[in-house]
């Protein structure tokens, strides 16, 4: 069971959020707001909240300034935004100032409920178009600073791992990935350690990012 704050100035938005998570996790009880101010207050107040799904552009929000003061305020609780916007540089951004996932409020039923279930297992979402990048979009990122990944540390992945790492690539949860692999889910988490350690970044976002742009096939033909 799980305790969710919907802060989001459109009712029939709240409404239809909250219908997926009762529908997706029966006995959760959800919390709603319209405004960043009553945001704040209750998730500093209230210690049993495991979620908080932010609207970005709800008053008092200011961008992505409301996330941040979120996180200041109340750094231990999850927070996900949840948007009509979906350009790839606000996504990214979300993620570096905090945010454990972004879901578009134009996404499906059924991705909203998986991405909701990612995110309480303990893992980040992102929707997996924005994490698929256009040429024109990681020159673009490169200009902004976005680590990239040295060839020799993609050469000391083992093949397996690869495959992992592409498969992290597109978006795919865990579970995901061991179903495609054929592998079981303690082994993929296993492989997403030794990926970040070998990568030397520190999350899985990280390691997605920095392999938006590799040519898999190149280092899988070895």
């Amino acid at each position: 069971m799980y305790r969710i704050l919907i802060a989001d100035d459109h009712p029939l938005f709240r409404e239809a959020i909250t219908n997926v998570i009762q529908s997706g996790f029966p006995g959760s009880e959800t919390i709603e707001t319209e405004d960043l101010e009553t945001a704040l207050k209750l998730a500093t107040e209230d210690e049993d909240l495991d979620l908080v799904l932010l609207d970005l552009n709800m008053p008092g929000m200011h961008g992505l300034n409301g996330l941040i003061s979120l996180r200041n305020e109340s750094p231990t609780v999850p927070v996900v935004i949840v948007s009509a916007e979906d350009d790839k540089q606000i996504v990214l951004q979300a993620i570096t100032c905090g945010a454990v996932g972004f879901i578009s409020k134009s996404a499906p039923r059924k991705e909203m409920t998986d991405a909701l279930q990612q995110i309480l297992n303990g893992n980040v979402y992102l929707p997996s178009d924005i994490i698929r990048s256009s040429g024109g979009d990681n020159r673009r990122n490169r200009r902004l600073g976005e680590p990239q990944i040295p060839p020799e540390l993609l050469n000391s992945l083992t093949r397996r791992q690869l495959l992992v790492l592409e498969r992290m690539a597109q978006g795919e949860s865990n579970k995901q990935i061991a179903y495609n692999l054929n592998i079981a889910e303690t082994t993929v988490k296993a492989h997403v350690s030794a990926i970040l350690r070998k990568l030397g970044v520190h999350n899985r976002v990280q390691a997605i990012l920095s392999a938006s742009d590799i040519d898999f096939a190149h280092y899988l033909r070895r």
